[in-house]
Protein backbone atom coordinates (compact mmCIF):
# COMPACT_ATOMS: atom_id res chain seq x y z
CA UNK A 1 0.00 0.00 0.00
CA UNK A 2 3.49 2.47 0.21
CA UNK A 3 2.63 2.81 -3.38
CA UNK A 4 -1.01 4.42 -2.74
CA UNK A 5 0.15 6.68 -0.03
CA UNK A 6 2.68 8.56 -2.41
CA UNK A 7 0.26 8.96 -5.02
CA UNK A 8 -2.41 9.92 -2.71
CA UNK A 9 0.61 12.76 -1.04
CA UNK A 10 0.96 13.61 -4.33
CA UNK A 11 -2.65 14.46 -5.00
CA UNK A 12 -2.82 15.93 -1.76
CA UNK A 13 0.21 18.52 -2.35
CA UNK A 14 -1.25 22.00 -2.13
CA UNK A 15 -0.97 22.60 -5.90
CA UNK A 16 -1.47 26.20 -5.96
CA UNK A 17 1.20 26.82 -3.39
CA UNK A 18 3.83 24.84 -5.45
CA UNK A 19 3.05 27.00 -8.20
CA UNK A 20 3.67 30.13 -6.82
CA UNK A 21 6.80 28.54 -5.75
CA UNK A 22 8.24 27.31 -8.80
CA UNK A 23 10.20 29.33 -11.23
CA UNK A 24 8.66 26.93 -13.86
CA UNK A 25 5.12 26.12 -13.38
CA UNK A 26 4.32 24.59 -16.33
CA UNK A 27 7.39 21.85 -15.47
CA UNK A 28 6.78 21.83 -12.14
CA UNK A 29 2.93 20.53 -12.79
CA UNK A 30 4.39 18.45 -15.58
CA UNK A 31 6.56 16.88 -12.98
CA UNK A 32 4.30 16.05 -10.50
CA UNK A 33 1.96 14.36 -12.86
CA UNK A 34 4.78 12.62 -14.42
CA UNK A 35 5.49 11.29 -10.97
CA UNK A 36 1.97 10.15 -10.18
CA UNK A 37 2.11 8.29 -13.46
CA UNK A 38 5.17 6.57 -12.69
CA UNK A 39 3.64 5.97 -8.75
CA UNK A 40 0.72 4.50 -10.40
CA UNK A 41 2.54 1.86 -12.80
CA UNK A 42 4.06 0.53 -9.88
CA UNK A 43 0.83 0.59 -8.11
CA UNK A 44 -1.01 -2.08 -11.30
CA UNK A 45 2.37 -4.27 -10.57
CA UNK A 46 1.32 -4.64 -7.37
CA UNK A 47 -2.51 -5.28 -8.26
CA UNK A 48 -1.27 -7.58 -10.57
CA UNK A 49 1.16 -9.19 -8.05
CA UNK A 50 -1.70 -9.49 -5.74
CA UNK A 51 -4.55 -10.75 -8.72
CA UNK A 52 -1.79 -13.67 -9.59
CA UNK A 53 -1.66 -14.86 -5.90
CA UNK A 54 -5.47 -14.63 -5.57
CA UNK A 55 -5.37 -16.87 -8.91
CA UNK A 56 -2.88 -19.53 -7.54
CA UNK A 57 -4.94 -19.70 -3.96
CA UNK A 58 -7.76 -20.53 -6.08
CA UNK A 59 -5.86 -22.85 -8.39
CA UNK A 60 -4.54 -24.76 -4.44
CA UNK A 61 -8.47 -24.81 -3.34
CA UNK A 62 -9.02 -26.90 -6.62
CA UNK A 63 -6.60 -28.94 -6.57
CA UNK A 64 -6.83 -30.14 -2.78
CA UNK A 65 -11.45 -30.21 -3.43
CA UNK A 66 -10.14 -32.95 -6.71
CA UNK A 67 -7.44 -35.02 -4.64
CA UNK A 68 -9.98 -35.37 -1.66
CA UNK A 69 -12.25 -36.17 -4.69
CA UNK A 70 -9.77 -39.01 -5.91
CA UNK A 71 -8.51 -40.41 -2.43
CA UNK A 72 -12.49 -40.80 -1.55
CA UNK A 73 -12.64 -42.95 -4.64
CA UNK A 74 -9.78 -44.58 -3.87
CA UNK A 75 -11.30 -45.57 -0.10
CA UNK A 76 -14.12 -46.83 -2.17
CA UNK A 77 -11.99 -49.09 -4.42
CA UNK A 78 -10.32 -50.51 -1.01
CA UNK A 79 -13.45 -51.25 0.30
CA UNK A 80 -14.60 -53.12 -2.39
CA UNK A 81 -11.78 -54.75 -2.22
CA UNK A 82 -11.65 -55.73 1.37
CA UNK A 83 -8.57 -53.60 2.25
CA UNK A 84 -9.72 -51.30 5.38
CA UNK A 85 -6.25 -50.43 6.05
CA UNK A 86 -5.93 -49.25 3.09
CA UNK A 87 -9.43 -47.40 2.82
CA UNK A 88 -8.64 -45.94 6.50
CA UNK A 89 -5.24 -44.25 4.53
CA UNK A 90 -6.98 -43.47 2.04
CA UNK A 91 -10.01 -41.34 3.94
CA UNK A 92 -7.04 -39.99 6.15
CA UNK A 93 -5.59 -38.36 3.06
CA UNK A 94 -8.80 -37.38 2.20
CA UNK A 95 -9.37 -35.18 4.96
CA UNK A 96 -6.04 -33.97 4.62
CA UNK A 97 -6.89 -32.84 1.08
CA UNK A 98 -10.09 -31.51 2.58
CA UNK A 99 -9.34 -29.38 5.50
CA UNK A 100 -5.70 -27.94 3.28
CA UNK A 101 -8.80 -27.14 0.43
CA UNK A 102 -10.37 -25.30 3.23
CA UNK A 103 -7.44 -23.11 4.47
CA UNK A 104 -6.64 -22.05 0.92
CA UNK A 105 -10.42 -21.38 0.37
CA UNK A 106 -10.16 -18.90 3.61
CA UNK A 107 -6.72 -17.63 2.19
CA UNK A 108 -8.54 -16.98 -1.35
CA UNK A 109 -11.87 -15.53 0.13
CA UNK A 110 -9.57 -12.47 2.22
CA UNK A 111 -6.83 -12.46 -0.98
CA UNK A 112 -10.05 -11.78 -3.33
CA UNK A 113 -10.95 -8.97 -1.03
CA UNK A 114 -8.14 -7.54 -0.80
CA UNK A 115 -7.24 -7.29 -4.90
CA UNK A 116 -11.17 -6.10 -5.22
CA UNK A 117 -10.03 -2.90 -3.02
CA UNK A 118 -6.86 -2.76 -4.49
CA UNK A 119 -8.54 -2.69 -8.27
CA UNK A 120 -11.08 -0.31 -6.44
CA UNK A 121 -8.05 1.78 -5.19
CA UNK A 122 -6.40 1.49 -8.75
CA UNK A 123 -9.21 2.90 -10.57
CA UNK A 124 -9.66 5.69 -8.05
CA UNK A 125 -5.82 7.03 -8.79
CA UNK A 126 -6.65 6.39 -12.56
CA UNK A 127 -9.65 8.69 -12.30
CA UNK A 128 -7.43 11.53 -9.45
CA UNK A 129 -4.48 11.58 -12.27
CA UNK A 130 -6.73 12.20 -14.89
CA UNK A 131 -8.75 14.92 -13.21
CA UNK A 132 -5.04 16.04 -12.11
CA UNK A 133 -4.24 16.70 -15.73
CA UNK A 134 -7.21 18.61 -16.54
CA UNK A 135 -6.30 20.84 -13.57
CA UNK A 136 -2.63 21.08 -14.65
CA UNK A 137 -4.15 22.17 -18.34
CA UNK A 138 -6.03 25.34 -16.24
CA UNK A 139 -3.85 25.71 -13.68
CA UNK A 140 -1.23 26.58 -16.09
CA UNK A 141 -3.38 29.07 -18.23
CA UNK A 142 -4.48 30.60 -15.20
CA UNK A 143 -0.14 31.46 -14.21
CA UNK A 144 0.61 32.32 -17.81
CA UNK A 145 -2.65 34.86 -17.55
CA UNK A 146 -1.17 36.27 -14.17
CA UNK A 147 2.27 36.50 -15.58
CA UNK A 148 0.79 38.50 -18.40
CA UNK A 149 -1.76 40.70 -15.81
CA UNK A 150 1.97 41.46 -13.93
CA UNK A 151 3.54 42.77 -17.14
CA UNK A 152 0.70 45.02 -18.03
CA UNK A 153 0.56 46.49 -14.62
CA UNK A 154 4.14 47.21 -14.32
CA UNK A 155 3.83 48.81 -17.96
CA UNK A 156 0.96 51.02 -17.15
CA UNK A 157 3.00 51.68 -13.88
CA UNK A 158 5.66 53.33 -15.65
CA UNK A 159 3.63 54.88 -17.99
CA UNK A 160 1.53 56.98 -14.97
CA UNK A 161 5.22 58.30 -14.21
CA UNK A 162 5.29 61.85 -15.36
CA UNK A 163 8.89 62.06 -15.43
CA UNK A 164 8.92 60.47 -18.96
CA UNK A 165 6.24 62.86 -20.65
CA UNK A 166 8.03 65.75 -18.63
CA UNK A 167 11.17 64.99 -20.22
CA UNK A 168 9.04 64.95 -23.51
CA UNK A 169 7.93 68.47 -23.36
CA UNK A 170 11.03 69.59 -22.46
CA UNK A 171 12.86 68.30 -25.73
CA UNK A 172 9.85 69.15 -27.85
CA UNK A 173 10.29 72.89 -26.39
CA UNK A 174 14.08 72.89 -27.18
CA UNK A 175 13.15 72.06 -30.55
CA UNK A 176 10.07 74.79 -30.94
CA UNK A 177 12.88 77.18 -29.39
CA UNK A 178 15.50 76.30 -31.99
CA UNK A 179 13.24 76.77 -35.13
CA UNK A 180 11.82 80.21 -33.87
CA UNK A 181 15.89 80.69 -33.77
CA UNK A 182 16.09 79.80 -37.46
CA UNK A 183 13.22 82.09 -38.49
CA UNK A 184 14.12 85.10 -37.08
CA UNK A 185 17.83 85.06 -38.29
CA UNK A 186 16.22 84.41 -41.91
CA UNK A 187 13.99 87.36 -41.56
CA UNK A 188 16.70 89.89 -39.82
CA UNK A 189 18.64 88.59 -43.30
CA UNK A 190 16.22 89.55 -45.40
CA UNK A 191 15.85 93.11 -43.49
CA UNK A 192 19.45 94.08 -44.13
CA UNK A 193 19.57 93.84 -47.83
CA UNK A 194 20.86 96.92 -49.30
CA UNK A 195 18.55 99.19 -51.68
CA UNK A 196 20.68 98.01 -54.67
CA UNK A 197 20.02 94.49 -54.24
CA UNK A 198 16.17 94.84 -54.31
CA UNK A 199 16.31 96.70 -57.51
CA UNK A 200 18.50 93.97 -58.74
CA UNK A 201 15.78 91.68 -57.57
CA UNK A 202 12.91 93.30 -59.50
CA UNK A 203 15.05 93.81 -62.46
CA UNK A 204 15.23 89.94 -62.37
CA UNK A 205 11.69 89.19 -61.44
CA UNK A 206 10.54 92.04 -64.57
CA UNK A 207 12.87 90.99 -67.14
CA UNK A 208 11.06 87.89 -68.16
CA UNK A 209 7.78 89.95 -68.98
CA UNK A 210 9.67 93.01 -70.69
CA UNK A 211 10.91 90.46 -73.14
CA UNK A 212 8.24 88.41 -74.04
CA UNK A 213 5.79 92.05 -73.95
CA UNK A 214 9.04 92.96 -77.23
CA UNK A 215 7.69 89.97 -78.80
CA UNK A 216 4.15 90.20 -78.44
CA UNK A 217 4.81 94.23 -80.29
CA UNK A 218 7.02 92.72 -83.12
CA UNK A 219 4.59 90.07 -83.74
CA UNK A 220 1.63 92.61 -83.49
CA UNK A 221 3.51 94.97 -85.83
CA UNK A 222 4.07 97.88 -83.91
Amino acid sequence: MGVFQKIAQLLKANINDLIEKAADPEKMLNQLIEDMEEQLQRARVEVANALADEKLLEKKVEENKRLAEEWQKKAELAVSKGEDELAVEALRRKREHERLAQEYQKQYEAQHEAVEKLKSGLKMLEDKIEEAKRRRDLLIAKSKRADAQITITQTMSKLTDTSAFESFEKYAQKIEQKEARAQAQEELLNSTKTLEDKFKELENSDSDILDELQKLKEKMGK
